[in-house]
Protein backbone atom coordinates (compact mmCIF):
# COMPACT_ATOMS: atom_id res chain seq x y z
CA UNK A 1 0.00 0.00 0.00
CA UNK A 2 1.60 3.34 -1.22
CA UNK A 3 0.95 6.50 0.96
CA UNK A 4 0.76 10.00 -0.61
CA UNK A 5 1.05 11.93 2.96
CA UNK A 6 2.72 10.98 6.32
CA UNK A 7 2.11 12.90 9.38
CA UNK A 8 5.52 13.36 11.31
CA UNK A 9 5.82 10.44 13.98
CA UNK A 10 5.38 12.17 17.27
CA UNK A 11 7.11 11.41 20.57
CA UNK A 12 4.30 10.71 23.10
CA UNK A 13 4.74 11.47 26.69
CA UNK A 14 3.71 8.22 28.56
CA UNK A 15 4.49 9.48 31.92
CA UNK A 16 7.37 6.85 33.47
CA UNK A 17 8.72 6.87 29.73
CA UNK A 18 8.02 8.11 26.09
CA UNK A 19 7.38 6.79 23.04
CA UNK A 20 10.03 7.95 20.39
CA UNK A 21 10.65 7.05 17.13
CA UNK A 22 13.61 4.76 16.30
CA UNK A 23 16.47 5.65 15.90
CA UNK A 24 20.05 3.74 14.05
CA UNK A 25 21.26 3.59 18.06
CA UNK A 26 18.89 1.16 19.23
CA UNK A 27 19.57 -1.61 16.97
CA UNK A 28 21.86 -3.28 20.09
CA UNK A 29 19.26 -3.04 22.48
CA UNK A 30 16.43 -4.16 19.82
CA UNK A 31 18.36 -7.02 18.60
CA UNK A 32 19.13 -8.24 22.27
CA UNK A 33 15.20 -8.21 23.24
CA UNK A 34 14.23 -9.53 20.27
CA UNK A 35 16.88 -12.09 20.53
CA UNK A 36 15.00 -13.65 23.03
CA UNK A 37 13.39 -16.60 21.86
CA UNK A 38 10.59 -15.74 24.35
CA UNK A 39 9.88 -12.34 22.93
CA UNK A 40 10.08 -13.71 19.04
CA UNK A 41 7.43 -17.03 19.58
CA UNK A 42 4.68 -14.01 21.19
CA UNK A 43 4.94 -11.98 17.76
CA UNK A 44 4.09 -12.91 14.29
CA UNK A 45 7.31 -11.23 12.70
CA UNK A 46 10.41 -11.52 14.56
CA UNK A 47 12.43 -14.73 13.65
CA UNK A 48 13.83 -16.55 16.24
CA UNK A 49 17.16 -17.25 15.72
CA UNK A 50 17.13 -13.59 14.72
CA UNK A 51 19.33 -13.42 11.29
CA UNK A 52 21.95 -10.93 10.72
CA UNK A 53 20.87 -7.18 9.82
CA UNK A 54 16.99 -8.08 10.64
CA UNK A 55 17.54 -5.35 13.23
CA UNK A 56 19.10 -2.72 11.27
CA UNK A 57 16.25 -3.40 8.37
CA UNK A 58 13.58 -2.67 10.86
CA UNK A 59 14.85 0.11 12.15
CA UNK A 60 15.46 1.54 8.03
CA UNK A 61 11.82 0.33 7.59
CA UNK A 62 10.62 2.65 10.50
CA UNK A 63 11.86 5.55 9.11
CA UNK A 64 11.25 5.29 5.67
CA UNK A 65 8.83 8.34 4.29
CA UNK A 66 7.36 5.24 2.83
CA UNK A 67 6.41 3.29 5.34
CA UNK A 68 3.01 1.47 6.31
CA UNK A 69 4.01 1.39 10.10
CA UNK A 70 5.17 3.29 12.76
CA UNK A 71 7.53 2.02 15.35
CA UNK A 72 8.08 3.68 18.67
CA UNK A 73 10.91 2.68 21.08
CA UNK A 74 9.32 2.50 24.90
CA UNK A 75 12.03 4.73 26.22
CA UNK A 76 12.67 5.60 29.90
CA UNK A 77 16.27 7.33 29.38
CA UNK A 78 15.03 10.35 30.83
CA UNK A 79 14.26 8.77 34.29
CA UNK A 80 17.47 6.81 34.08
CA UNK A 81 16.17 3.57 32.98
CA UNK A 82 17.00 2.36 29.54
CA UNK A 83 16.19 3.57 26.34
CA UNK A 84 14.43 0.63 24.77
CA UNK A 85 12.28 -1.58 26.84
CA UNK A 86 10.14 -2.62 23.97
CA UNK A 87 8.56 -1.45 20.85
CA UNK A 88 4.96 -0.31 19.70
CA UNK A 89 3.82 0.05 16.21
CA UNK A 90 0.68 1.08 14.56
CA UNK A 91 0.22 -0.59 11.07
CA UNK A 92 -2.41 1.70 8.60
CA UNK A 93 -5.00 -0.27 7.13
CA UNK A 94 -7.99 0.79 4.92
CA UNK A 95 -10.39 3.11 6.48
CA UNK A 96 -9.03 5.34 9.11
CA UNK A 97 -8.12 2.08 10.53
CA UNK A 98 -4.92 0.53 12.40
CA UNK A 99 -3.60 -2.47 13.71
CA UNK A 100 -1.26 -2.03 17.02
CA UNK A 101 1.50 -4.61 17.78
CA UNK A 102 3.97 -4.77 20.87
CA UNK A 103 6.49 -6.34 22.45
CA UNK A 104 8.14 -5.49 25.86
CA UNK A 105 11.88 -7.49 26.84
CA UNK A 106 10.99 -10.31 29.59
CA UNK A 107 12.17 -8.19 32.30
CA UNK A 108 9.68 -5.48 32.39
CA UNK A 109 7.03 -8.16 31.79
CA UNK A 110 4.24 -7.71 34.26
CA UNK A 111 5.63 -4.40 35.68
CA UNK A 112 2.51 -2.69 33.53
CA UNK A 113 4.81 -1.18 30.60
CA UNK A 114 3.02 -2.44 28.32
CA UNK A 115 -0.47 -1.50 29.40
CA UNK A 116 0.78 2.17 29.82
CA UNK A 117 2.31 1.99 26.33
CA UNK A 118 -0.83 1.07 24.46
CA UNK A 119 -2.62 3.13 26.84
CA UNK A 120 -0.55 6.01 25.80
CA UNK A 121 -0.52 5.75 22.26
CA UNK A 122 -4.73 5.01 21.99
CA UNK A 123 -4.93 7.98 23.95
CA UNK A 124 -2.55 10.17 21.63
CA UNK A 125 -4.16 8.72 18.60
CA UNK A 126 -1.51 9.85 16.25
CA UNK A 127 -2.86 8.40 13.06
CA UNK A 128 -6.34 9.54 14.08
CA UNK A 129 -7.77 6.15 13.89
CA UNK A 130 -11.40 5.80 14.22
CA UNK A 131 -10.42 2.10 15.22
CA UNK A 132 -7.28 0.63 16.38
CA UNK A 133 -7.35 -3.73 16.28
CA UNK A 134 -4.89 -5.85 17.69
CA UNK A 135 -4.31 -9.91 17.57
CA UNK A 136 -2.42 -11.79 20.39
CA UNK A 137 -1.68 -15.43 20.71
CA UNK A 138 -3.94 -17.86 22.41
CA UNK A 139 -0.90 -19.02 24.29
CA UNK A 140 -0.09 -14.88 25.53
CA UNK A 141 -2.84 -14.50 28.08
CA UNK A 142 -1.26 -11.68 29.33
CA UNK A 143 -0.75 -9.58 25.95
CA UNK A 144 -4.81 -10.06 26.03
CA UNK A 145 -4.80 -8.64 29.84
CA UNK A 146 -2.82 -5.41 28.38
CA UNK A 147 -5.62 -4.65 25.11
CA UNK A 148 -8.42 -5.47 27.15
CA UNK A 149 -7.27 -2.97 30.30
CA UNK A 150 -7.00 -0.54 27.41
CA UNK A 151 -10.56 -0.99 26.41
CA UNK A 152 -10.39 -3.13 23.43
CA UNK A 153 -13.12 -5.75 23.17
CA UNK A 154 -12.79 -9.26 22.04
CA UNK A 155 -14.15 -9.88 18.90
CA UNK A 156 -13.23 -13.34 17.86
CA UNK A 157 -10.53 -15.87 16.57
CA UNK A 158 -8.42 -16.24 13.72
CA UNK A 159 -5.20 -17.89 13.06
CA UNK A 160 -1.41 -15.69 12.34
CA UNK A 161 1.53 -17.45 11.18
CA UNK A 162 4.58 -17.20 13.11
CA UNK A 163 7.83 -16.44 11.57
CA UNK A 164 9.65 -17.89 15.55
CA UNK A 165 7.30 -20.88 15.49
CA UNK A 166 7.58 -21.83 11.72
CA UNK A 167 3.81 -22.23 12.22
CA UNK A 168 0.11 -21.00 12.17
CA UNK A 169 -1.16 -19.94 15.80
CA UNK A 170 -4.48 -19.31 16.78
CA UNK A 171 -5.06 -15.93 17.83
CA UNK A 172 -7.98 -13.76 19.40
CA UNK A 173 -8.91 -10.60 17.95
CA UNK A 174 -9.39 -7.21 19.37
CA UNK A 175 -11.16 -3.94 18.64
CA UNK A 176 -11.62 -0.54 20.05
CA UNK A 177 -13.62 2.01 18.77
CA UNK A 178 -11.84 5.74 19.21
CA UNK A 179 -14.33 8.32 20.73
CA UNK A 180 -12.94 11.64 20.19
CA UNK A 181 -10.73 12.08 16.67
CA UNK A 182 -8.62 15.55 16.54
CA UNK A 183 -9.70 18.34 14.35
CA UNK A 184 -7.78 20.25 11.93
Amino acid sequence: MKHEHFITQPVIDGGEFCLRPLRISDAGLIRLHSADERVARATTSIPHPLPPGATEDLIRRAQSATRDQDVWAIDTAARGGPEVMGLIGLTRIEGEQSEISFWVAPAYWNTGVASSAVAALVAENPLDNRTMFASVFQDNPASARVLTNCGFLYIGDAENYSVARRATVPTWTYSRVLDARKQD
